[in-house]
């Protein structure tokens, strides 16, 4: 199976690149499976329910949050009705909606994705990572009625991050972070067979400060005071991503491809590692 993950869609921009480029985008690269993170997509803050839509009609099969699941607010009621997105695991016992859900892929294959938060350098205190994604893993092992296990670890320290990546080896079809918006160089398949990546990158404009307009981060970052909102950059965006293709019957990964499609960065649809 051929499963397609796409990191935070940053805004405007982040949308506009999902809508008219996803379809063509899938079907070139031949997914069954599509996730993609959109806790940025509307205005850089949260999902509404009407771009969630949106974004599940360019092609996705499951969306996933992150630490602004909820800041566009109807997403508190519109997350109960849509199965499609998934919510963090450890956000809050009393939030809404699902942090891990079973999907259905082509030829009636089924997917699990979960997503978690990490907790180093995290504005608020989240429940443990480590224990929230080993109970689901538990309940639905690799390789059984789950044909492949997507890991979606959004949080900002690299090194939880790759500690998820190991921890999940050999449970796991893919281990891939997001938060950061900027891609990391270290798609690789671990000893165990799971395919991980410290984070996809965003899909946003990045002639950018991490998808915002450049002019108030600087402000902020020279002389230390704000003066403005930060309002996504609305340059084209480039899509960035990870492939991972499974074996069929062990749900392991047997190839790994970054992805970088359109806007400003060197584009990367090339040959999988193995």
């Amino acid at each position: 199976m051929r499963i397609l993950y796409l990191g935070d869609v940053m805004g405007r921009s982040g949308r506009l690149a999902i809508s008219n480029d996803l379809p063509g985008l899938r079907q070139r690269l031949k997914a069954d499976f599509v996730v993609v993170n959109s806790e940025n997509a509307t205005g850089g803050m949260g999902l509404s329910a009407n771009h969630a839509q949106e974004i599940l009609k360019a092609g996705a099969d499951c969306i996933t949050l992150g630490d602004h699941a909820f800041d566009q607010k109807d997403m508190l009621q519109f997350i109960e009705t849509e199965p499609r997105i998934i919510r963090p695991l450890n956000f809050s016992k009393s939030a809404p909606g699902r942090g891990a859900a079973i999907f259905t892929a082509t030829r009636g294959r089924k997917v699990l994705v979960a997503q978690v938060l990490g907790q180093v350098f995290m504005k608020r205190p989240f429940d443990d990572p480590f224990s929230a994604v080993d109970a689901i893993l538990s309940r639905h092992p690799l390789g059984g009625q789950v044909a492949a296990t997507v890991v979606d670890m959004h949080c900002e320290a690299t090194s939880e991050k790759m500690a998820m990546g190991h921890f999940c080896d050999g449970k796991a079809s893919m281990v891939v972070g997001s938060h950061t918006h900027v891609p990391t160089a270290d798609a690789q398949i671990l000893e165990r067979g799971t395919g991980f990546q410290s984070d996809a990158g965003m899909c946003g404009d990045y002639n950018s400060v991490i998808g915002m307009q450049k002019a108030e981060p600087l402000r902020r970052f020279i002389t230390g005071m704000p003066k403005a909102r930060f309002e996504p950059a609305l340059g084209p965006a480039t899509l960035c991503g990870l492939l991972v293709e499974t074996e069929e019957g062990t749900g392991k990964a047997k190839s790994i491809e970054m992805i970088r499609h359109g806007g400003v960065l060197s584009q990367s649809v090339g040959v999988p590692s193995e």
